[in-house]
């Protein structure tokens, strides 16, 4: 079966970094799209990046643009989102997402994709 096993998160301070690592298997990984969202209690789930099956095409939310990058191994099966310049509105859980409807875009809404990981936490403190 497809699983996605997110990694990575953790506790950091504010002007911090960390880089989110997301595992699949169970699925031929080039021929999927994946993605990046976040949620925190009580809001909806935000599209956060995504990227291509190839790496050509990449997308960010305006709150993460210039400070977030997403990347992809496909011979890993892994796709990554670097952080920095980390803020608490930040905080979230973050999950990986994989599309296999459009793999040579980017989906940028919940309904886009097809797998989803359990999500890894990542808590920026003032």
């Amino acid at each position: 079966q497809v699983q996605l096993v997110e990694s990575g998160g953790g506790l950091v301070q504010a002007g911090g970094s960390l880089r989110l690592s997301c595992a699949a298997s169970g699925l031929t990984f080039s021929w999927y799209a994946m993605g990046w969202f976040r949620q925190v209690p009580g809001k909806e789930r935000e599209f956060v990046s995504g990227i291509s099956w190839n790496g050509g095409t990449t997308y960010y939310a305006d709150s993460v643009k210039g400070r977030f990058t997403i990347s992809r191994d496909n011979d890993k099966n892994t796709v990554y989102l670097q952080m920095n310049s980390l803020n608490p509105e930040d905080t979230a859980v973050y999950y990986c997402a994989a599309d296999h409807s459009r793999p040579e875009t980017v989906g940028r809404t919940l309904q886009d994709y097809d797998y989803w990981g359990q999500g890894t936490q990542v808590a920026i403190s003032s």
